[in-house]
């Protein structure tokens, strides 16, 4: 069954199905869903990488659900790592949630206290 918006949705997510590969950019105010290839950097509302997902590049999104593979880095305020979750590179966290056995080879970079605007110092 496939869901379709209709036009008085304003939120659709951007899903990239398993088997497909996309070589690119993303940009989006909404959730991105990768369950296939991305090659490109990713910036969204939420950035969902699923078990079989793999992008290659970087990532900015206040919220990342890593359940796949992330070879790049990200810049999060909260990066929820899940159990088989592969990832190299630097990930900038303000909170990090990690469930179960990861294999996060990456760095750890938390984001120092900001001022009232949230910018990084």
């Amino acid at each position: 069954m496939l869901a379709f918006t209709n036009s008085t949705e304003k939120q659709s997510p951007t899903v990239i199905g398993a088997g497909c590969k996309l070589t690119g950019d993303i940009k989006t105010d909404h959730t991105v869903q990768i369950h296939g290839e991305v090659v490109g950097d990713i910036i969204a509302e939420t950035v969902v990488i699923g078990r079989g997902g793999h992008v290659i590049g970087e990532i900015k999104t206040p919220v990342l659900f890593l359940h796949g593979t992330l070879d790049g880095s990200a810049t999060v305020n909260t990066a929820n790592i899940f159990n088989a979750a592969k990832m190299t590179g630097t990930l900038t966290y303000r909170t990090l949630n990690i469930t179960g056995n990861t294999g996060l080879e990456c760095k750890l970079e938390k984001h120092k206290q900001s001022d009232n605007k949230g910018e990084k110092k």
